[in-house]
């Protein structure tokens, strides 16, 4: 069911690695395939991210098929979920047969046992990004729209890091037993996104970069502080950052992406700054 598993690692596992070993362990590939669902786990928090891209018709989210222990059970009987729409064009989720239309950078939260998940496209096809933790009980099914996501203005055009960070599915928005999603969104001229780097000792989070044409990319920092790494984005590439990992990206013109993350707490402002000349 799963295109990929992920690993937890360790950070001594980073030394000596190649460029493709990097690539292996970290970066998420080919999200989106017309009228499938691809689905990637990662072994840090048990997140799963995945694209649905539905094209001739509706495309449903299936049943576990794997492990036996967990097979023919709805796939989320233990988790919640996030979905977004990262394209410009409008779509619907179908949860247990209410039908919710989601245009573009709405967002919905899908709550543990529901047992029916329908994505469609309405007249143009729809990409949906959708991310999933754990969960311990049910909460309500709820519709975010950008204007009821909590927006923070962040950065400047003079740092080339003016962005805007749409909290979504945050405590105050929309409740969740342990997701923390939202999108960010820079401004025409700046580049620069999460400056300064932080970590996240107590959760793993995981970036989804899109909005961005084809012949541009965004390099996506990682590693420990003192020995950072980097990874070469396309449109539609995700990286998984583990608690021990510093995150922050650069690219070769603005773009939006989707932060997602779980762990032990809800609380966003949990983290490690670093300041810039801290990196190595």
């Amino acid at each position: 069911m799963y295109k990929k598993t992920y690993q937890a690692t360790h950070p001594d596992m980073m030394e000596g690695v190649s460029n493709e070993q990097l690539k292996e362990r970290y970066q998420v590939e080919g999200l989106f395939s017309d009228d499938e669902i691809q689905l990637f786990y990662s072994h840090n928090e048990r997140l799963v991210i995945g694209g649905i891209a539905p094209v001739k018709g509706p495309v449903r989210l299936p049943d576990h098929s794997e492990p036996p222990s967990a097979a023919g059970q709805p796939y989320l009987s233990r988790r919640e979920m996030g979905v977004f729409n990262v394209s410009e064009n409008t779509g619907s989720v179908t949860v247990d047969g209410e039908k919710i239309s989601l245009a573009p950078k709405e967002a919905l939260y899908v709550p543990m046992g529901s047992k029916d998940v329908v994505f469609e496209s309405d007249n143009k096809p729809v990409h949906f990004y959708v991310i999933s933790a754990q969960a311990h009980k049910a909460l309500p099914l709820k519709k975010i729209t950008v204007d009821e996501a909590k927006p923070l203005e962040r950065g400047s055009l003079e740092e080339s890091n003016e962005r805007t960070i749409y909290q979504y599915i945050i405590p105050g928005v929309c409740e969740s037993c342990s997701l923390l999603v939202g999108m960010t969104e820079l401004k025409p001229g700046s580049v620069w996104n999460t400056m300064p780097p932080h970590l996240h000792d107590r959760r793993s989070e995981i970036y989804f970069y899109y909005g961005f044409d084809e012949d541009s990319r965004v390099f996506h920092f990682m590693g420990e502080a003192d020995k950072t790494r980097h990874l070469i984005l396309e449109n539609e590439d995700a990286v998984i950052s583990p608690p021990w990992s510093i995150h922050m990206g650069s690219g070769t013109s603005n773009y939006k992406f989707i932060w997602g993350m779980a762990g032990e707490n809800l609380d966003y402002t949990d983290l490690r700054g670093l300041d810039i000349c801290q990196l190595h």
